[in-house]
């Protein structure tokens, strides 16, 4: 068995940062070889910053490398799908940030691909595409990890534990991602981000969710998956004036920037998924289960670990308090272990094991396949006026 994982990563930016953090607490250790990405400045650093040994611009030179064990794609997901089929190609286990992959367009879309693309066609052509990557995991013989880290927040894996020892049924779900719009300059952008804030956070919700369901299903021995989706998507945004628009970083062009799906599974559970960009005051991330013994929250933020009240901004140039905050002044909660409680770093360590112990990770290609599925198939829906059956 070896006693050390070696790791390349394809991209350097914010999702590096966030696995960089569980690499470097890793009870197995890690070799952080190579970091791939195309601007040489983001190479410098995060080889400053993270202890990378080797830069390049070149995917080959990482994809060739024998001593590669593990590839972390950590790029936009309109190149997930080439990257994932290449590495597993290579013999190299995966790991892959959300959303797992979405449709971007194709040669001959009129644009903009959002407004003018049919969602049924581009659902269509996701059903392909999920059939290709699990066709390239299946027959690579390696190991495939989806980096949803809200699965591997300590709340959500508390409450899978509790779901398995109790044996609840799950009766119903609601979980939620919500922000005030995207530091990221083309979020707006059907062709660069694959959908709007429901395909950019509306996943992690809904990867907790699916998750906890698929943790009732093993501890009854039952065969449970989802049934049906109704989708409702809006760009609420786009009728503010700029005046009125100047809190709110949501700029959407061809996107939604709220989405609500409602899942019903084939046991008759229902659960409710909520992103929208038009949230003052930070995040909003929570999962809750009601059951028929039970009932959980899980408040990832905003929690009440910790308040602060400043009555000015001095000296907090360089002092994150939470994300997409846009004052430090008043009275505010600020996110305590951020990386610890939102399981950045128990999906990293996670992974980690799955490669040493040659097991399955808690959240690998199914799970990451499902949810890309159900957003396609809330986004027809909404388009189409009616619920698609999925199973």
């Amino acid at each position: 068995m070896k006693d050390k994982v070696t790791v390349g990563v394809i991209g350097a930016g914010r999702a590096l940062e966030l696995h960089a953090f569980g690499y470097k607490r890793s009870s197995i250790p890690v070799r952080l070889k190579t970091v791939m990405a195309r601007r040489p400045e983001q190479l410098r650093k995060a080889a400053e910053l993270y202890g990378f040994e080797k830069q390049t611009t070149d995917l080959n030179e990482l994809l060739n490398d024998p001593e590669i064990d593990v590839v972390d794609i950590c790029t936009p997901p309109y190149v997930h799908k080439e990257e994932i089929i290449r590495a597993m190609r290579a013999g190299k286990h995966v790991i892959c940030e959300k959303p797992l992959v979405g449709y971007f367009g194709r040669e001959g879309d009129p644009e903009p691909i959002g407004e003018k693309v049919s969602k049924r066609v581009m659902y269509e052509c996701l059903l392909e595409e999920l059939e290709e990557l699990k066709d390239a995991v299946m027959g690579s013989g390696r190991r495939f990890m989806y980096a949803e880290n809200f699965v591997y927040a300590p709340a959500v894996l508390k409450a899978g534990e509790i779901i398995r020892a109790r044996k609840s049924r799950i009766l119903y779900m609601k979980g939620e991602e919500s922000l005030k719009g995207s530091s990221s300059a083309v979020a707006g952008e059907w062709n660069k981000t694959g959908g709007g804030i429901f395909m950019r956070n509306g996943v992690h919700p809904l990867g907790a969710v699916l998750y906890l369901k698929a943790q009732e299903a093993l501890a009854l021995g039952a065969d449970v998956a989802v049934k049906s989706v109704v989708g409702d998507m809006g760009s609420a945004t786009k009728g503010l004036s700029e005046y009125e628009h100047r809190h709110i970083a949501a700029r959407p062009h061809d996107v939604e920037d709220a989405g609500t799906a409602v899942i019903t599974f084939t046991d008759g559970s229902k659960a409710t998924i909520i992103s929208t960009d038009n949230l003052l005051g930070g995040s909003k991330n929570y999962v809750e289960i009601y059951a028929n013994d039970i009932a959980v929250n899980c408040r990832l933020t905003m929690n009440d670990a910790m308040e602060t009240y400043m009555v000015d901004a001095e000296g907090m140039d360089g002092v994150y308090l939470s994300e997409m905050l846009p004052i430090v002044t008043g009275w505010n909660k600020p996110f305590v272990a951020d990386e610890m409680l939102r399981g950045y770093c128990n999906e990293i360590v996670d992974f980690m094991g799955a490669v040493i112990e040659d097991r399955e990770a808690e959240a690998g290609f199914a799970l990451a396949a499902q949810v890309a599925k159900v957003v396609y198939a809330a986004y027809c829906s909404d388009e189409e006026g009616r619920r698609i059956e999925l199973a």
